[in-house]
């Protein structure tokens, strides 16, 4: 165990690199972060000023050479992932990183080996696994209080879509949003996932479609264990950011629901209401990101296992191509055939 604080290095001051760098700077203990990359040195100079870090580069694999740095945090564009990941492995930093860790079987597989050749920690940051309504729906099923799991449906819709320019970029629905949802389906019902039968197109978006991709989907899993999962996506929910699941067994079922900002319910004689969900992910996890990052920084400064490994990484990446498979080709896909 290390009483020196864990001196980390954040790379993509962009959305997600902000909501680590505030979370590390004001929620954290045993951790500095030292320095932020980005090619957009403009972004990176407005995160170290926001955030008081001491160094702001235009380039990550200077940000990856400083001596002081003992961890780097990748939240920088997927197309940059894999790269970052094996410069930071030959320096002999420990990883944290955003999903996915690429957009291919290949890149994903050198990526990893060069994490095991250099035996430095590497997390995924599949980060609802840390929230504490799905850890509770987890501990739920690991207890046996549901019983034995039977079928799994979680649904995950964002409140806008994202610009075209940002679907071409991130690998397209499954890649980019699905992929949390294959994880948290692992996760929760504690098996592989062997079959994928996946149904989309474009209906929020006519540009979305137009740059090839989908923004709602129907997804069928069927895991090895005998119980089968849906999973329900839309990149535009009017209503907010609506992330619920539940997982039905033989003795129950446990349910998680949305977050709200208040508890407030109205009863007038025009009905009964309430206010919306929390607006999007920034909002809705921003403890499990505390968490997640706490999880990852007690690896390093402990030498225990990550919560979240490298190969858990590969699993949802797995189930990614396979449903876009499945879609392409409108056919189940057994996982071994991407193998």
């Amino acid at each position: 165990m290390s009483d020196s604080p864990l001196q980390l290095g954040l790379i993509g001051a962009g959305r997600i690199g902000q909501v680590h760098a505030a979370t590390i700077t004001q929620r954290v203990e045993r951790a500095a972060l030292v320095a932020v990359a980005d090619v957009n040195i403009g972004a990176a100079q407005a995160c170290a000023a926001r955030y008081r870090l001491s160094r702001a580069i235009g380039d990550p694999y200077e940000l990856i050479a400083d001596p002081r740095i003992q961890a780097v945090l990748i939240c920088s564009s997927t197309d940059t992932h894999a790269p970052l990941i094996e410069a930071a492995a030959a320096a002999g930093k420990h990883i944290f990183c955003e999903k996915p860790i690429a957009l291919d079987l290949d890149a994903t597989r050198r990526a990893l080996d060069a994490v095991a050749r250099a035996g430095v920690k590497f997390q995924i940051g599949f980060n609802r696994r840390f929230d504490p309504s799905f850890s509770r729906a987890r501990q739920a099923i690991v207890n046996g209080e549901i019983g034995e799991p039977h079928a799994l449906h979680i649904i995950s819709r964002d409140p806008e879509p994202p610009p075209p320019a940002y679907v071409a970029a991130s690998g397209g629905l499954f890649l980019d949003m699905t992929i949390h949802d294959f994880d948290m389906a692992r996760f929760l019902i504690g098996d592989e996932v062997e079959e994928v039968y996946a149904v989309g197109t474009a209906r929020v978006d006519p540009a979305i479609g137009e740059a090839g991709d989908i923004d709602t989907a129907m997804v069928l899993l069927r895991f090895a264990g005998g119980a089968f999962g849906t999973i329900d996506n839309s990149r535009r929910a009017v209503y907010g950011y609506d992330q619920r699941v539940e997982v039905f067994g033989s003795l129950g079922a446990v349910n998680v629901s949305n977050n709200y900002p208040n508890n407030v319910v109205f009863s007038t004689a025009q009905g009964v209401c309430r206010d919306r969900p929390l607006h999007f992910f920034m909002q809705r996890y921003i403890e499990s990101y505390q968490r997640e990052v706490e999880a990852f920084i007690e690896a390093v400064l402990d030498d225990k296992p990550v919560a979240v490994s490298g190969q858990d990484g590969l699993a949802a990446l797995l189930l990614a191509l396979a449903a876009g498979r499945s879609l392409r080709e409108g056919r189940p896909v057994r996982v071994r055939e991407i193998m």
